[in-house]
């Protein structure tokens, strides 16, 4: 590494601010200088803990510490626009947790400040940094899978409840990036539907589907009420077929080359009840070949996301933290908060915050 570590300053010692600080403190390419805490007990924590790093309050106090350069939020999404366009204004890097914004106007004002100012944001859109989700779209990008015909998605567990988002807003945000990265195109749409079920006015089961506009469908199960972790998507292809579980320890991505294949031979113009049956057997056989599990990287996702962000500061590259992405993925929330509103109706998203920042 031919800089020095980009110092930086965590907001927020709740659930995800103690991993993100362990990884920027680990990683070569930045280096934890600060805390901020709004709440006593853990601000306490976190100076019993980190002794070494300077421990505050107020916002403005972190960003006054010496040397600061960057700042990692890791608070409640109605406190991210205002903490990173404070920080983005005094002239720092922000590295955000998902979702990046309420709505796609806060997040297109602030990738426009971050321009203006010449300063870097970066989106913790973590699973895209995770070995199994690049090995799915360097499968996708490559043409291994064939013609995309469906993802599907399983993210369900016992907890945990979020005060401030309903399941679509917490969960939907790790498939709504997936699918940005691995599919080299956008939605049109988006169709949700919810439950509440403790009383909080905030949903804690539901399902939303995303249209492309031809054959390929996404589809997402999100349930904080399930009595054990699932974490699996199904992507299927005309060629291909892949599973990942992320829960699974070993085998994470299991490539199956099995699949359908479907004869036009014969085809008569109308089907008869009489004739149905031998139409379809006509029509489709099935591939059955072999189960393949490549071997994966185990490097901690959140490790390697520190790592990019601090080599991103100082260099500029892309990388999968690009705001645009947290953009996109706020416009697809946007689209299903809209549904549920509609009573699970499809509605387009839209994309006119982007618009203005596409070449």
């Amino acid at each position: 590494m031919d800089f020095d570590p980009v110092r930086v300053g965590v907001v927020g010692f709740g659930y995800w601010g103690p991993k993100l600080l362990r990884n920027l403190i680990n990683s070569e390419t930045t280096a934890a200088v600060g805390i901020c805490e709004v709440d006593e007990q853990r601000r306490t924590s976190a100076a019993r803990l980190h002794p070494s790093l300077v421990v505050v309050e107020d916002f403005d106090d972190l960003l006054a510490i010496p040397g600061l350069e960057a700042v990692a939020i890791a608070t409640p999404v109605h406190t991210h626009y205002p903490l990173a366009s404070k920080a983005v204004r005094a002239g720092k890097h922000v590295l955000v947790t998902k979702p990046f914004t309420e709505t796609t106007r806060e997040a297109a004002d602030l990738i426009a400040l971050a321009h203006e100012r010449s300063v870097s944001i970066f989106v913790d859109h973590t699973f895209l940094f995770t070995a199994a989700v690049r090995k799915l779209r360097e499968l996708v990008c490559a043409g291994e899978l064939g013609t995309l015909l469906y993802y599907d998605s399983t993210r369900i567990n016992l907890g945990l409840f979020q005060s401030d988002v309903n399941v679509i807003w917490d969960l939907a945000p790790h498939d709504f990036s997936i699918l940005d990265f691995v599919i080299p195109r956008r939605p049109l749409r988006i169709a949700a539907v919810a439950a509440c079920h403790a009383g909080n006015g905030l949903a804690d089961v539901a399902y939303v589907t995303i249209d492309y506009g031809d054959a390929f469908l996404a589809h997402c199960h999100l349930n904080w009420l399930a009595p054990m972790k699932v974490r699996t998507i199904l992507v299927g292809g005309s060629r291909r077929m892949v599973r990942y579980d992320d829960v699974e320890p070993d085998e994470k991505i299991r490539i199956y080359d099995r699949g359908i294949e479907v004869s036009h031979a014969n085809r008569s113009a109308t089907i008869t009840p009489d004739d149905r049956e031998g139409r379809y057997q006509t029509l489709i056989s099935y591939r059955t070949g072999d189960i393949h599990a490549p071997w994966l990287d185990r490097t901690e996702a959140l490790f390697l996301e520190c790592r990019t962000f601090g080599r991103s500061v100082r260099t500029g590259e892309p990388s999968a933290g690009d705001p645009l992405i947290g953009l996109r993925v706020v416009a697809m929330l946007e689209a299903a908060t809209r549904s549920l509103q509609e009573q699970g109706a499809f509605v387009d998203i839209d994309w006119s915050a982007e618009e203005a920042f596409r070449p």
